[in-house]
């Protein structure tokens, strides 16, 4: 059942009632059940048969989608379905995602829309009042050459305001072009350009699974350029799922070479590392790679056999009989080879069982009363066969911290076998049992340090009288059905845990997938928040923590829990409104509590070495914090640490943190996950990333980009996402730049033709205009732009905070660049007539008419549109070249056919460019100056900005070209100048004032 994330075996088993096949011939019985609701970890239930009563556990409950391992078949009545089951208690209602981008364009297409009536309403109220003073009141025409005598409607001066609003009409269609229908068409084929290239990116293709990356969905492909907080999985997403032995400490020495991950990453980081420790540590991993996945454990002292030969080998002997009986694991040996493996419920079990296996104690049988064991004796040094009749499972749970068994040895001897948390280990220790306590809690802490999971190993041999007593008690809190059943069993279980002698230590590592803290690294650098959200233990959790880097050394933990000896007095009373009650109150003031901590870091957030914070909260307390009353309060204080993680959650839960944060927050959250208890955080998300791994493809399916590696996530965001939100901001402002600046030109001549609703160009050279002339070099530079190379987006991070910030898409760079195409289409009308309307155009004198006009304006509004996307564009291919001088000479050939056409067709535009505009040398001049005069507003703009106020890509291009011309020898690449430091340096600052929840 992989539900909660996790790929282990569960152990489920019947009662013992109905274990029996032939009881099920003739069964008839009764379960009376809770109600549906989405807790995965819990099952209240009653099975009434033949008179009695049998209390149901999680145990015997097989939850849907579940599948059967070791076992045929199994009988079972059906307790919920459809809507009912668990898993769709957990599913949510997947979202129709748009990006923020998108919605944005639609504020501006209003705006536009708006200001398309204000001019149309304006043009008709002058066309108004233009057209009454044609006819004074004494029938006196004054612009008789109109003859407003004798005319239709649409000009009368008798009927003014029907004319003003027929000619309202008129211009509502004449300044259509103001409204970029076609944007709308580019983008979405833009879109899908840039999907194929996220596809089809190398550096995101996993060759061990053969997995490139995939994008889902187009729709969001702007909004990897602008994720503010990542809330991410831990099992399969940042780790392997897969645990390995590799250090112990029995009877207070220290088993175990080699360094880990973690080890190695912080000595690295402290300069500790020498090339010899370096060597050495590579050399035992060669060793290593002849262990069994589970086993990364060298030793030379106690490998093969060599244990025997210890002075402490009796617990030793002990230490490893522990881990080969104290679990729920169960063999699997396979019938040709005679290899033995093992499904356990979660990987460090599994690992503990290889590790006793490997080091001489192999657990080769099990079923329901007893546990087999080879072992090597260690008097002897021979292998025999020993079978511990199991008596008792206390099982793990996140409150108890701790397993044990009860067994009876083949000496007939009871033996109480236990292993868990330090936290809760220790303290039942007996007084004769305290022996190298303190040189094991040294180990414990310096495999801590290393990122290991630890575990204490205890055992007690039991007098058979007080065994006798405990199970009476234990057996009647199992068999009890009411709703403190649980905790009378821990209660009973509580009391037989006692007087235990240490044995030592164990520590597992949890290998991280390949790069995930340098992943994890660059995107803090690049100012991305990272929850993690997961159905861990808290222990586990913060173990990974450290070793990914989301926690570091002298981080200060707020751990918010409902683990404290009131709520669990409270709970035994089973007084559930009390506990709800107390529990609520324990969560309001350990949430005060932090942001009291938090509080004078964030009023002094703009320095950089001050105090850095991690939260840290169980599942539990994540359902009172979640609570309206409670949500604002959590969301605060979980923005003002720079990690979060959330232990014990359940899906819903997932969503529900995630939702939170993006509807609290305002801003872009990226949710990533590998299994089917992730989906609705997936969906819930801005954006959701599925990870390709071993827990099938449910996150997958519910994804908008999947990739197969977490660290692929780092090229995702850092260099796609950074160049897709560039690309399609630049491509939107371009667009109502270019639609802006043609269409006023209309406005303006219609103004200057008296509001008289004649445009100023040829039908046919308005219908090309978006279509032709200016589309292509759009939809390259939303496909192909680059402002810096992938190698230094990646250098770089800082840069990403363009996108979070939404720098490029501001309302004052959109207003900014509409104010240029506003500016731009006053330079091109006004110089244009002012320049032409006067002059002798021709050989013999004659001004210029319309058409030639027309032709001369529209040439400039396509020469300075394409100019402005060439000087625009950072990164040049010959598809750019092609595109942008492509189009204008598109114009010029479609001019010179369709000039050529018969003029009832052609009109206008009949030989207008071939016989009049093309020789006249004032055309080709008119047209160099507007250009260049249309163009100089941006182009001192752009150089002032570059000089003064640089954006921080234009940093990064100085500073790579100030690189390429250094020829000093001493010089060191890479490093930033003074005046690149100080602008990185405030942004940091603005970050960190960002991160305060104000």
């Amino acid at each position: 059942m992989n539900l909660d994330g996790e790929t282990n075996l569960k152990l489920k088993h019947a009662l013992e009632i109905t274990s029996d096949e032939e009881s099920i011939k003739n069964f008839r019985g009764m379960i009376k059940c809770e109600d549906p609701n989405e807790h995965l970890y819990s099952f209240v239930g009653t099975l009434y048969f033949e008179g009695k009563q049998y209390p149901l556990s999680p145990q015997q409950i097989l939850l849907r989608d579940s599948k059967l391992k070791n076992t045929d078949y199994v009988y079972g009545v059906v307790v919920f379905t459809g809507h009912d089951t668990k898993v769709m208690q957990n599913a949510t209602d997947p979202p129709s995602k748009r990006s923020k981008i998108e919605k944005k364009m639609d504020q501006i297409i209003y705006i536009l829309f708006s200001i398309l009536i204000v001019i149309a309403f304006t043009g008709s109220v002058f066309f108004g009042i233009a057209t009454r003073r044609d006819m004074s009141d004494n029938g006196k025409l004054r612009r008789w050459y109109l003859r407003p005598d004798h005319t239709t409607v649409f000009y009368d001066p008798r009927r003014a305001v029907a004319a003003a609003f027929f000619h309202f009409l008129t211009a509502l269609m004449l300044y259509g072009y103001l409204i970029p229908i076609s944007l709308y068409v580019s983008i979405e084929v833009v879109k899908v350009l840039q999907s194929i290239f996220i596809n089809q990116d190398q550096e995101m293709y996993h060759e061990e699974t053969d997995r490139p990356a995939r994008a889902r969905t187009s729709n969001l492909n702007e909004e990897l350029g602008q994720v503010d907080t990542i809330l991410s999985d831990k099992t399969g997403t940042l780790t392997c799922n897969s645990m390995e032995f590799v250090k112990c400490s029995i009877a207070g020495t220290a088993y175990g070479r080699g360094m880990t991950e973690v080890e190695v990453a912080l000595r690295k980081q402290k300069g500790l590392m020498t090339q010899e420790e370096v060597g050495d540590n590579e050399s035992l991993s060669i060793k290593e790679q002849k262990a069994v996945k589970g086993f990364n454990f060298w030793d030379e002292r106690i490998v093969d056999g060599q244990w025997i030969n210890q002075p402490n080998a009796e617990l030793i002997q002990k230490f490893f009989r522990v881990l080969a009986i104290c679990h729920t694991a169960i063999p699997d040996v396979n019938s040709d080879t005679g290899e033995i493996t093992y499904e356990a419920e979660s990987p460090d079990e599994a690992a503990f069982v290889i590790a006793s296996r490997e080091l001489g104690f192999e657990f080769f049988s099990r079923s329901q009363t007893s546990i087999s064991l080879h072992e090597i004796d260690h008097m002897t040094g021979e292998k025999v066969d020993r079978v511990y009749e199991l008596l008792h499972v206390l099982e793990f749970s996140s409150s108890r911290k701790r397993m044990s068994v009860i067994v009876r040895n083949p000496e007939n001897r009871l033996l109480l076998l236990s292993k868990g948390a330090d936290s809760v280990m220790f303290k039942r220790l007996a007084k004769h049992g305290r022996q190298n306590e303190r040189e094991t809690k040294e180990h414990i802490k310096k495999y801590a340090e290393a990122g290991l999971r630890t575990l204490v190993i205890t055992y007690r041999e039991i007098d058979e009288d007080e065994y006798i007593v405990w199970e009476e008690e234990f057996l009647n809190a199992k068999t009890l059905v009411t709703e403190d059943r649980d905790a009378l069993i821990d209660a009973a279980a509580d009391k037989i845990e006692k007087d235990l002698i240490l044995l030592g230590s164990t520590a597992v590592e949890d290998k991280l997938q390949k790069g995930v803290p340098d992943c994890i690294e660059k995107l803090s650098q690049a100012g991305v928040k990272i929850w993690v959200l997961t159905g861990d233990k808290t222990e586990t959790a913060i173990n990974i923590g450290y070793a990914c880097s989301l926690l570091r050394e002298g981080m200060k933990q707020i751990l918010v829990t409902l683990d404290s000896s009131d709520i669990e007095a409270l709970e035994k009373q089973g007084d559930k409104e009390a506990v709800a009650k107390a529990s609520f109150q324990s969560i309001k003031k350990q949430l005060r509590e932090g942001m009291s901590q938090t509080a004078a870091v964030t009023d002094n957030s703009a320095k950089e070495n001050s105090e850095m914070f991690g939260l840290v909260i169980d599942g539990k307390s994540l359902t009172y914090a979640l609570d309206s009353k409670l949500e604002k309060e959590f969301l605060e204080l979980a923005i003002r640490c720079n990690s979060v993680i959330c232990c014990r959650s359940s899906p819903k839960q997932k969503a529900l943190v995630t939702r939170l944060v993006k509807n609290g927050t305002g801003r872009t959250t990226l949710a990533i996950g590998d299994g089917a208890n992730d989906v609705g955080m997936l969906q819930e998300a801005d954006i959701g990333v599925g990870i390709s791994g071993a827990e099938g493809m449910q996150a997958v399916m519910a994804s908008d980009f999947a990739i197969a590696q977490f660290r692929f996530l780092e090229r995702l965001l850092l260099v796609h996402g950074h160049w897709c939100y560039r690309r399609i901001t630049l491509m939107i402002c371009y667009f109502f730049y270019k639609n802006l600046a043609f269409g006023f030109t209309l406005f303006w001549y219609e103004a200057y033709a008296s509001f008289s609703g004649k445009p100023a160009y040829n039908d046919w050279y308005m219908s090309c205009y978006n279509v032709f002339f200016t589309s292509l070099p759009v939809i390259a530079l939303g496909v192909f732009d680059q402002d810096v190379s992938a190698r230094l987006c990646l250098k770089y991070p800082l840069l990403y905070q363009e996108g979070v910030q939404n720098v490029l898409f501001s309302w004052e760079r959109i207003l900014g660049w509409m104010l240029n195409g506003v500016i731009s289409s006053m330079i091109i009308f006004f110089l244009t007539i002012n320049t032409m309307a006067t002059q002798a155009f021709r050989k013999d004198g004659q001004v210029v008419d319309y058409s030639v006009l027309g032709v001369t304006m529209y040439s400039s509004v396509v020469w300075t549109v394409n100019c402005q996307m060439a000087i625009s564009i950072n990164y040049f291919t010959w598809i750019q070249h092609c595109f942008i001088w492509g189009s204008i000479g598109v114009w010029y050939l479609f001019l010179v056919i369709y000039g050529s056409l018969p003029p009832t067709f052609s009109t206008t535009a009949f030989q207008v460019f071939v016989e009049t505009s093309a020789p006249s040398p004032i055309y080709w001049l008119v047209l160099f100056l507007v250009v260049f005069s249309a163009l100089l507003p941006y182009f001192t703009y752009r150089a002032f900005q570059i000089k003064f106020r640089p954006m921080y890509h234009d940093i990064i291009v100085e500073q790579r070209r100030t690189e390429r011309t250094e020829t000093a020898p001493n010089a060191v690449l890479g490093e930033l100048p003074v005046q690149v430091e100080f602008t990185l340096h405030h942004l940091r600052a603005n970050l960190s004032r960002r991160d305060s929840w104000n």
